[in-house]
């Protein structure tokens, strides 16, 4: 039965993107720009259902009734470090945004994630939250970072990855079922090094240029 808060984007112009970034001698530069321009195509998307509210305003030419955002507050949260490379995608299309940052990795023994950094904007509750991560492996860090999230009681949040995995994009629903999911690509399974396959290898180590 298909799961209506998960939104998988399979725009022209995204799919086209993330075939380059797949690629294997996409360098750190241009890797790094298309994470961002995915992003921001990504947070178009997301972003779809945000309430409007009419305005007077002069035109050149005549007084007109238009559309502004109705007053909506939003955070975007990436998850350290490779979340990191989202964030001026979102903040290009959305300049008023604020930013908080969740710090974890993946311990190479367990898969599990380890908590080691939050620094999240003081009115939080007041906001709809984005949480941003390149990659959806075994959705052990989603879930944990949209735990602590919730400790904060946001308005809403949603969250943002490039390419899921199965298993992961499973454990973070049934997790947090009122959270809705965006990404690009919905690959095809976690290998025993609990990596996405096909997947893009490491976003972190591709975005940095580091191994």
């Amino acid at each position: 039965m298909e799961n209506k808060m998960v939104h998988i984007i399979n725009h022209p112009l995204v799919q086209h993107k993330l075939t380059i970034l797949r690629d294997k001698n996409t360098g750190s530069k241009q890797f790094r720009e298309l994470v961002s321009e995915i992003a921001l195509l990504m947070c178009y998307e997301s972003t779809r259902d945000l309430p409007l509210m009419d305005v007077q305003i002069e035109t050149p030419i005549a007084t007109a009734t238009t559309k502004v955002l109705a007053g909506k507050k939003m955070a975007i949260v990436p998850i350290l470090r490779a979340g990191l490379g989202m964030v001026d995608g979102m903040v290009n299309l959305i300049p008023s945004v604020r930013i908080g940052h969740i710090g974890m990795y993946r311990d190479p023994e367990t898969h599990k994630p380890v908590d080691y950094y939050c620094k999240l904007p003081s009115d939080l509750g007041e906001r709809d939250v984005y949480v941003l991560d390149p990659m959806l492996a075994t959705g052990g860090s989603a879930v944990d970072a949209i735990a602590r999230i919730k400790e904060f009681h946001p308005k809403r949040i949603k969250f943002m990855c490039i390419i899921a995995a199965p298993e992961g994009l499973k454990t973070l629903t049934e997790a947090h079922p009122d959270v809705e999911v965006y990404c690009a690509g919905l690959d095809d399974h976690l290998n025993e090094h609990c990596y996405i396959v096909p997947g893009l290898g490491d976003a972190g180590d591709r975005i940095f240029g580091t191994k």
